[in-house]
């Protein structure tokens, strides 16, 4: 089994996709309601600004002793956050239980226990990696003219090819030799 994880702010949930190794199109395996929220919409870009990040991570870090029941740790920063230059962009972001956050994504102790669950099993079948992408609503040519006025119009734009890619082929789209999707 492999896996793929898309959240959306607007919505306030995580979406569990799966498909078997390698092969073919992802299919909706779960979705589970985000239980607290913080922040508003946009992008991460400081310590302590209470933002959930915008963008494609990786989980890095499995946690079975998290203060928030269990949790997955997510690569933020990455490379394209840190590229935005800013002193001290945080960190410690993770999917976990309970129901409250100052950036993070909770989704609850029962739900956290069934992904974290999923994803193990996807590690010990060999998913090295397991993407999450994190988008502030859904990205496609209607949601973005109607907010073609917020300052993080043009940030949107580009996370936007990645979300209609998987929209219209249910598979990631190919990366390059750094790791960065693709997107023609």
């Amino acid at each position: 089994m492999e896996l793929y994880l898309r959240a959306f702010k607007i919505g306030q949930r995580v979406e569990v996709w799966a498909r078997n190794r390698g092969q073919g199109r992802y299919q909706l395996l779960r979705r589970y309601a985000i239980a607290a929220t913080s922040g508003k919409l946009g992008p991460k870009l400081r310590s302590g600004d209470g933002q959930v990040p915008e963008g494609c991570y990786r989980i890095d870090r499995y946690n079975p002793n998290s203060l928030y029941h269990l949790s997955l740790g997510l690569d933020y920063p990455n490379a394209f956050d840190r590229a935005r230059g800013e002193q001290d962009p945080g960190g410690d972001i993770f999917i976990h239980g309970s129901n409250v956050t100052i950036g993070c994504l909770p989704i609850t102790d029962t739900c956290i226990e069934e992904l974290y669950v999923l994803a193990v099993e996807a590690r010990a079948a060999g998913q090295a990696d397991i993407p999450v992408h994190i988008f502030p609503f859904e990205l496609n040519a209607t949601d973005l003219e109607a907010r073609w006025h917020s300052p993080h119009h043009a940030f949107w734009q580009t996370l936007a090819p990645v979300y209609r890619y998987f929209e219209q082929h249910h598979t990631l789209p190919p990366t390059d030799a750094a790791g960065a999707y693709v997107v023609r």
